[in-house]
């Protein structure tokens, strides 16, 4: 291993899954060291993890780097959005974090839109329209619920702020985070009052608000991580704020991420509020914003519907007139929370690679439904769509993607861009650099580019048909809920 040009520093990437630490060298990105240890979360009606795992996890994942990650000068969570981690007075768990996928708040939801205004006046104060993935609404189901969990919390939490809180001492968020937990007003960028009092949530249980470029504190001593006491915190943020940074993203080039969730973004300069709740206003981790759509049913989901029919991943084949919504965990986009998946056009001749294909195409279909609504109206419509996540490097994502977009699609080559995200954030703290400058120094976004092909624009029309005509169906859900 040659030795490093520049400082060494740690970008975190603490998922649904996994966490995952990479060693890299600030100069010129390269990476170091890198490790991994998974979590576990809860099956059934919801959706929960112990945060405890995480750390444990990080330990284990920085144990794995070895000795490089002793050198580091710096160090930054990105982490899972809207999870609701409840300490004691003792900095510990009440009970187990609610994760962004615990859909059990769909009716806290609701409610909290219907007192407070409505969807427009959501969307002007908070930038978003919160669903069931919201923290606010998981805050409002845990009193209803869990009134005596909410009695013995002394500090609210993000996934991303409990691990930075456990490494410096201090209790702190940033914006790109706090701006998808409902109660951050975009417009001030400050904690809405009236939102918190309506929820019952004292303001002072929750964390600082770290400007971006500002340190978030030093790692303190008394622990198992390799870090040296004094080194360098980050503000951290979202996942995906850190995948923007991690890409170096300019405002308007589009990204769709494949991973447990599928989400759609880009940067923007203009603070977002759609009142149709598709679009969620959250902030960027450096000052700009990240209008992003999600869906809740994304690789996991189609990887299941492959399973079930005792088919290799890739195994697709050409469509005919079949359609699969795979919404096997309820959907945030669109927003029906209590839907399963959904099957319609099946024929005597239809393949089990066609209705491989369908559970793809179904995937796919909502998320570049939202593109053009989180693209600015200027945007330049060529610009290669970028292409990223677990399942950006499976062929027949990739071709569904470039099918149904019609546009050219860019793979990066790198891989953790949370992590990397993070770690040019840390970078950023050492050099005083912008984050997403620092990233396209490392030059993270390159990779392949896929031409545009015809979009694909009548299987889209049939989904959406399909779509329309079955949401009294999916809107009631099932039994299970």
């Amino acid at each position: 291993m040659s030795a490093a040009e520049g400082p060494l520093v740690v970008g975190v990437d603490t998922s649904t899954q996994s966490t995952k630490a990479l060693v890299v060298d600030a100069a010129t990105g390269r990476v170091v060291a890198s490790g991994q240890a998974p979590h576990t979360v809860s099956a059934g009606a919801g959706r929960e993890s112990d945060p405890r795992q995480w750390w444990d996890a990080l330990c284990e994942a920085l144990r794995q780097c070895g000795e490089p990650a002793h050198e580091a000068a710096a160090v930054s969570i990105g982490g899972q959005q809207h999870g609701l981690v409840t300490l004691d007075e003792r900095g510990e768990p009440v009970r187990p974090a609610l994760l962004w996928n615990d859909v059990r708040s769909a009716p806290q939801a609701r409610r909290l839109v219907e007192e407070l205004g409505g969807p427009k006046a959501w969307a002007e104060r908070t930038g978003s329209v919160p669903g069931a993935s919201f923290t606010v609404t998981k805050w409002a189901w845990l009193a209803e619920h869990e009134p005596e969990a909410v009695r013995a919390t002394r500090a609210v939490r993000l996934p991303h702020d409990y691990l930075t809180e456990r490494l410096t001492g201090q209790g702190t968020t940033d914006r790109g985070d706090a701006s998808g937990t409902g109660w951050w007003a975009s417009g001030t960028e400050a904690y809405d009052e009236e939102t918190l009092a309506h929820v019952g949530l004292d303001p002072a249980l929750l964390p600082r608000a770290v400007r971006p470029g500002e340190v978030a504190g030093t790692v303190r001593g008394g622990h198992d991580l390799p870090f040296s006491k004094g080194t360098l915190v980050a503000p951290g943020t979202g996942d995906n704020a850190a995948a923007a940074l991690g890409l170096g993203l300019r405002p308007g080039t589009p990204v769709l991420s494949l991973g447990t969730s599928g989400t759609v973004y880009a940067v923007s300069r203009h603070r977002p509020a759609d009142p149709t709740g598709t679009v969620a206003g959250f902030a960027d981790a450096h000052g700009d914003w990240l209008p992003l759509a999600c869906t809740l049913n994304c690789t996991l989901a189609v990887d299941r519907v492959a399973a079930l029919l005792g088919l290799d991943r890739e195994a697709v084949e050409p469509g005919t007139a079949v359609t699969l919504l795979p919404y096997l965990d309820g959907e945030r986009t669109p927003n029906l929370p209590n839907a399963s998946g959904l099957l319609h056009g099946l024929r005597h001749d239809t393949t089990g690679g066609q209705l491989l294909q369908a559970a793809y195409d179904g995937a796919v279909h909502a998320l570049l439904g939202a593109l053009d609504l989180v693209l600015d109206e200027d945007a330049d419509r060529t610009t290669p769509l970028l292409l990223i996540g677990g399942g950006a490097r499976g062929t027949a994502w990739q071709q569904t993607v470039r099918r149904l977009s019609g546009r050219p699609v860019q793979v990066p080559e790198a891989r953790e861009l949370v992590a990397l995200g993070a770690a040019a954030q840390a970078a950023g703290l050492l050099t005083g650099e912008d984050p997403a400058a620092v990233a396209r120094r490392w030059n993270t976004a390159a990779g392949p580019v896929l031409e545009a092909v015809e979009r694909d624009q009548a299987t889209l029309d049939r989904i959406s048909g399909v779509l329309s005509d079955a949401a009294p169906l999916l809107e009631r859900g099932t039994d299970a809920h």
